[in-house]
């Protein structure tokens, strides 16, 4: 981890702008950068993973089970639709559940999927570098087989994925050579209880500090169930990713997240979270051990349940996060148009950098 000593910290408004830290593009290179590096991805992450594009929602219906419920306490802005009896609409979390709907209304065959601009709210974000209220990323899902739901398969495509990450990052270099590629050439893996046992000492987030710096890029398995200290790494919905499956190495969970090491702020940042998804028996179980098994009323799990659905393997991959690291920013503010508090606007501005 990072030395602190590097950082002017403001913790009023949870800025952290690295001490002497300039950009290396001004802003019409990086509105450059950001659309060659978003064109670049996707049409890679299309190629690699044979995805179709579609259009997708901004906001569903409220109480359908289709939203996306990330940790299961963040509120989605929601708002009431005149011309339909004033039922209530909420702005997407992210695409999660949607996807799966999507790939059975349009019958896609197994081996092949979808991917979607995401757009999103989310209020109770808690405002700094790398959290904005406004989320887009590339939501993306592939229909698959019985015989795919391994920690194997995963890994595949965890590491096409991480090929496609690899092009795109010379493309950076041959467009700004002042940005050198620092990616590593594969991209490793670890189970989030290996992880507890190889820093027992650490919290979860310094885990992924420790791991990422050593490695440079590392998936980390299996978030969501708990560890064998009793706490799950990381907060995991109960209804989209499979997380309480055995896998084949002996541990819990088909899923994960892909962390980089941002060399700007010195600590690793997720850029994507992905996984296997539930199989009806896995739903059920997940919902049982939280404590949801109303949920099994609404639409979308009605549908899953009833085997409507195909099984399937999908995520989230952020696109102004990818575009910060490429682009070697340090704050996600400098990507994206967003709201920020004025205390910290004011203060990137004094140090240089520009929040747009």
């Amino acid at each position: 981890m990072g030395s602190k000593s590097k950082f002017t910290l403001k913790n009023m408004s949870k800025l952290q702008i690295p001490a002497g830290y300039a950009p290396l593009l001004n802003l019409k290179q990086t509105e450059l950068g950001i659309k060659s590096i978003k064109d670049f991805f996707q049409a890679n992450l299309s190629s690699e993973l044979r995805l179709r594009r579609v259009t997708a929602p901004l906001f569903v219906e409220s109480g359908t089970g289709i939203n996306d419920d990330l940790n299961g306490v963040e509120r989605p802005v929601q708002f009431p639709i005149k011309d339909m009896d004033d039922r209530s609409a909420e702005i997407v979390h992210s695409l999660a559940k949607w996807k799966r709907l999507t790939l059975a209304d349009y019958e896609i065959e197994e081996g092949f999927g979808i991917y979607t601009d995401m757009n999103a709210i989310r209020a109770d974000e808690e405002l700094d570098n790398l959290h904005s209220l406004y989320v887009d990323q590339w939501d993306w899902e592939l229909v698959i087989g019985e015989k795919d739901r391994t920690i194997e398969f995963l890994k595949q495509v965890v590491r096409r994925i991480y090929a496609a990450m690899l092009r795109t990052e010379y493309l950076v270099y041959e467009l700004f050579p002042a940005i050198k590629p620092q990616l590593p050439p594969e991209i490793s893996f670890i189970h989030s209880e290996e992880l507890l046992q190889k820093y027992p000492d650490l919290d979860s987030k310094q885990r992924e500090d420790a791991v990422t710096r050593e490695y440079g890029a590392v998936f980390v398995l299996g978030i969501g169930a708990p560890l064998s200290n009793g706490e799950p790494h990381d907060g995991r919905a109960p209804d989209y990713d499979d997380w309480s499956t055995s896998n084949s190495e002996g541990y819990l969970g088909l899923n994960g997240d892909l962390l980089v090491w941002n060399p700007v702020l010195e600590k690793s940042v997720e850029l994507s979270s992905m996984g296997i998804r539930v199989d009806p028996a896995a739903l059920k179980r997940q919902l049982e051990l939280r404590g949801k098994e109303d949920r099994l009323s609404l639409y979308f799990h009605q549908r899953l349940m009833k085997g409507e659905l195909p099984l399937s393997i999908g995520g989230g991959i952020g696109q102004s996060r990818l575009c910060m690291y490429y682009l070697r920013k340090a704050h996600i503010g400098e990507i994206q148009a967003s709201l920020w508090p004025r205390e910290m606007k004011e203060e990137a501005r004094k140090q240089g950098v520009f929040l747009i």
